[in-house]
């Protein structure tokens, strides 16, 4: 690719060592951020060859210049990549697709420090725990928390002053049981602490050591003989227990552990952590990262890990990850599971990111069902390998009883939708008696010769409503005849009428589809399109036959009458049946006996 001098002497001046590169485009903007173990090799490689992905292409020729900063090792690249990505956000890096606010849990640095949810993160405003993607979550963990400690709601300012001087009245929260009244003073601040030291804990995942305080509690006071008090101390202790038994999934061995999770489609990769702690999942989170050019996975979830624990301000020393990572994480040990309590919990953060992915591309498919059907129509040119997606496919079938009243119809579906407006019916013209194939033959004739006639585009791909014969009998007319190179699969039923494989290829052979894949049920569609379309042409065709010659036979009768009798009465049954009086006020008295008076005699026995 064609690069400045100046360019040029900049690559070849490259360090080889661990560092972080910015390209740079004429109007100076950084447009790519990317870190390297060895700068020099790196970014050559931009340089020095075709990139398989488009994308790397473009940006390539968008590189008027680059900047480098040396680092000591591999993790330092990697946090300096994602601090200057955040801070620049260059057009083609990876973006990260987190625009929902999701909620925390805050404990404010107040003297009575106040628990609530919030979306808003203030500095200096409190601790702050999350975020958490499921509001079911924090809910039930809150309510467990102001069932387990009587913890304020209210938002008096509650300084030791306002508490002297008598300036607040205890409310309703005191009177149910549920606030210990430190605005009248009547709890310590000593004592609203220990509490507050407890939440944390139990949000923290390690509710361990607090239920075996509560338990120790509850048997210390039945020793005692106070009942009532040990029995108040139970319902928190079976609380605490409760919310343990939700929690734990694995061995408590599994301490401070955060568990990563990866998944990717052509557009976006998707990212899941769940944060262990004592045995518990604590946390569990997704993101999405759109991905801009040909990025490797190893990098991404690389890149990932480094957010995420940011976000979460984790410090746990052992990572679990679904493969090697392209860059060591700084302070934690890399673990890649193969059984065990580790491989379970990998297992449900993978769970978790499908999860998460199959809900975004329901989303995107409601909110742009055209995409869906590209997904469908890029699936059919996959499977039968085909050099092009078959954004137009064309359908046939024949229809007609012992020979009589032959016709055919064709199709059109265009981005998997039918195109109503290029269907086309065909009466068939040089076919006597029933010949299925022969039929076929001429149309598929007829209308392709046609369409090289008008220069108009021809299909993508050819579906014939039968199995191998009459793929071949299409084949003959389009490579033989008319020297077309257009593919054609064929669609065979069952002896129940239905649906059951796809035939492609010469000499064909099935394509292996279940009947529940969408893929399937899109061409069985088709199929059942042009059968309807096909079966309603030819009854409409042989009704009209009837109708006619029972009214050609009436001398003096013309097609504009007989039209007027048809759209009035709507069959000749009818017709026959009507009054003397019906007929000649439609059509005058002259025609109407006319009519009335031939019927009449073909009632007599």
């Amino acid at each position: 690719m064609k690069q400045s001098e100046k360019l040029k002497e900049q690559i070849v001046s490259l360090p080889d060592k661990p560092g972080v590169y910015q390209y740079f485009n004429t109007e100076n903007e950084i447009i790519y951020v990317g870190k390297a173990k060895n700068l020099r090799k790196r970014v050559s490689s931009y340089f020095n060859k075709i990139h398989e992905q488009g994308k790397t292409n473009i940006l390539v020729k968008h590189i008027e210049s680059l900047k480098y900063i040396v680092v000591e090792s591999e993790e330092d690249a990697l946090l300096l990549e994602n601090n200057l990505i955040k801070e620049y956000q260059p057009r083609y890096n990876i973006l990260l697709k987190d625009g929902k606010t999701y909620p925390s849990i805050c404990i404010t640095n107040e003297t009575f420090p106040r628990i609530f949810k919030t979306r808003n993160i203030y500095k200096n405003g409190g601790t702050y725990f999350g975020p958490y993607s499921s509001n079911y979550t924090i809910n039930s963990l809150l309510e467990i928390i102001h069932e387990l400690f009587p913890i304020r709601i209210c938002k008096l300012a509650l300084s030791n002053e306002n508490i002297r001087s008598k300036k607040f009245k205890v409310c309703l929260q005191y009177h149910i049981h549920k606030c210990k009244g430190p605005c009248e003073g009547k709890q310590t601040e000593k004592e609203y602490y220990k509490s507050i030291q407890q939440i944390h804990q139990i949000i923290k995942g390690d509710a361990n050591e607090i239920s075996k305080i509560l338990l120790q509690q509850m048997q210390q006071l039945a020793t005692e003989y106070k009942f009532e008090e040990a029995h108040i101390i139970k319902q928190k202790y079976d609380l605490i227990e409760n919310y343990k038994s939700k929690s734990i999934v694995a061995n408590s061995v599994v301490e401070n552990t955060d568990v990563f999770a990866f998944d990717e489609n052509e557009n976006s990769a998707y990212i899941n952590i769940l944060r262990i702690s004592k045995g518990c999942i604590i946390q569990g989170y997704t993101i999405e990262y759109k991905k801009r050019i040909d990025e490797e996975k190893e990098d991404i979830l690389a890149m990932a890990i480094i957010e995420l624990r940011e976000r979460f301000n984790s410090n746990s020393k052992e990572i679990i990850v679904p493969f090697k990572l392209g860059y060591p994480i700084k302070g934690a040990t890399v673990t890649i599971p193969q059984r065990g309590d580790r491989k379970k919990l990998l297992e449900l953060s993978l769970q978790n990111v499908r999860q998460y992915k199959l809900e975004k591309l329901k989303q995107a498919e409601k909110l742009n069902p055209d995409q869906r059907n590209m997904q469908l129509i890029k699936s059919i040119q996959d499977i039968l390998h085909l050099h092009k997606a078959p954004v137009t496919i064309e359908c046939f079938d024949n229809s007609n009883i012992s020979g009589t009243d032959a016709v055919a119809a064709c199709v059109v579906f265009k981005m998997g939708k039918p195109s109503k407006k290029d269907y086309r019916k065909y009466n068939i013209k040089t076919v006597v008696g029933p010949d299925d194939y022969a039929s076929m033959k001429e149309v598929v004739r007829r209308r392709y010769t046609r369409i090289i006639n008008e220069a108009s585009p021809l299909p993508d791909l050819i579906i014939a409503d039968g199995g191998i014969g009459q793929m071949e009998v299409i084949r003959q007319v389009i490579e033989d005849e008319l020297n077309l190179q257009i593919p054609i699969a064929g669609l065979a039923k069952d002896k129940k009428h239905q649906t059951s494989e796809l035939l492609f290829g010469f000499p064909p052979k099935e394509i292996g589809l279940k009947p529940n894949d969408q893929l399937f049920k899109l061409l069985a569609s088709m199929q059942n399109e042009v059968h309807r379309f096909a079966i309603t042409f030819h009854r409409d065709k042989r009704s009209k036959t009837q109708i006619a010659s029972e009214l050609d036979e009436i001398t003096g009768i013309g097609e504009k009458t007989k039209n007027e009798l048809i759209m009035y009465f709507k069959s000749v049954k009818r017709i026959k049946s009507a009054s003397i009086e019906e007929l000649s006020k439609l059509i005058g008295t002259n025609k109407g006996s006319i009519i009335y008076n031939h019927f009449r005699v073909d009632l007599k026995p």
